[in-house]
């Protein structure tokens, strides 16, 4: 199973980035995707979410500038970042939660977002 993140770079403010997570050994369409990050000296954070019928929920943080997307067909989920200010540093991870006889949490490696000028 792996989740591989990637997209991230540096960007000045009010720019844009998209990120993109691959998955690879799970049923994807089974799973809800989510991203999270974690800026330094931080906890990690939520940042949205996509379930699997497609309904999406953003952090108040993010919310009118950054939207989740996924298409099941690629595995991959995606997060379109508008706006980008220098808060939104952070390494930012992708997460899919697969449901079936078990329900499993995978974690990709993470990509870094750098927003300074």
């Amino acid at each position: 199973v792996q989740l591989q993140a990637f997209g991230g770079g540096l960007v000045q403010p009010g720019g844009f980035l998209r990120l993109s997570c691959a998955a690879s050994g799970i049923i994807f369409s089974s799973s809800d995707a989510s991203w999270y990050r974690q800026a330094p000296g931080k906890q990690r954070e939520w940042v949205a979410t996509i379930i699997r019928g497609g309904s999406t929920n953003h952090a108040g943080s993010v919310k009118g500038r950054f939207t989740i997307s996924r298409d099941d067909a690629k595995n991959t989920v995606y997060l379109q970042m508008n706006v980008l200010k220098p808060e939104d540093t952070a390494v930012y991870y992708c997460n899919a939660v697969q449901y079936g006889p078990e329900i499993r949490n995978y974690w990709g490696q993470g990509t870094l977002v750098t927003v300074s000028s």
